[in-house]
């Protein structure tokens, strides 16, 4: 019997990672397609700040072929507008599912969702409301590596950025960020565990900040921009 056809939606780090393993293991859909948003002006993955050439050689090693939403601007409209184009054109291909790593955000799920529904397809959330602490454990026990390679300095400072998940991570972690970084607190980049065939090799160089600047008003006149808080990354990039 066939099993329904699916695409995973892919980041690079380690939520991503465990989920992608799981649904292979469980066997419930067919994986025709990873799908991951690239800002095309620097070539990176949105948010995580991974070179697309790390993603191209994460994907030749779990062996999915990948679609990438490529975006110029950084605006939910034109988000949407992309990732709609990229899923009509599978859902022409017989899929009706895609999958998401997502684990406890619900104005997220409700948001993928709500997107998906306008274009008849439907949402999938493998990891939804598992303990994140019991599921970062059993991730190292499978044997995944991942490192540090986005923080949020609300919570974590630059010296965490390059640091690898494991239980010294999670014992050193302050009480106050999610085991598995589920608020946003830090994104990893995973290179190495049973969903790939082969362990990716990378370098570490420059780290960089990037605040983050919120446009602030008052009777509709524009005061001068308001930096929240910011983003720590490291540069990772492949070793061959």
């Amino acid at each position: 019997m066939s099993i329904p056809k699916a695409i995973f939606c892919w980041s690079g780090g380690k939520d991503s990672a465990y989920c992608l393993h799981k649904v292979l293991e469980e066997k419930q859909f067919d994986v025709k397609y990873l799908l991951t948003t690239i800002n095309q002006d620097v070539k990176r993955i949105s948010m995580h700040g991974i070179r697309e050439t790390l993603l191209d050689k994460q994907v030749e090693a779990i062996g999915i072929p990948v679609l990438k939403v490529r975006l110029t601007t950084a605006s939910n409209e034109a988000y949407e507008k992309q990732m709609a184009l990229t899923l009509q054109k599978a859902k022409a291909e017989g899929i009706e599912y895609v999958i998401f790593g997502d684990i406890f955000l619900e104005d997220l799920r409700v948001y993928r969702e709500n997107n998906l529904s306008k274009i008849g397809m439907k949402a999938i959330f493998p990891l939804w409301k598992l303990d994140t602490t019991v599921l970062i454990k059993d991730f190292i026990a499978k044997g995944f590596e991942t490192i540090l390679c986005c923080v949020n300095d609300e919570f974590l400072d630059y010296k965490w950025l390059g640091r690898e998940i494991d239980n010294t991570f999670l014992d050193e972690l302050p009480k106050n960020v999610d085991a598995c970084g589920e608020n946003g607190e830090y994104h990893t980049f995973c290179f190495a565990g049973p969903i790939f065939k082969n362990k990716i090799e990378f370098l570490k160089k420059e780290i960089i900040y990037k605040p983050y600047i919120v446009k602030t008003t008052n009777d509709n006149s524009l005061f001068e921009d308001e930096t929240r808080n910011g983003f720590w990354f490291i540069e990772l990039i492949p070793k061959n």
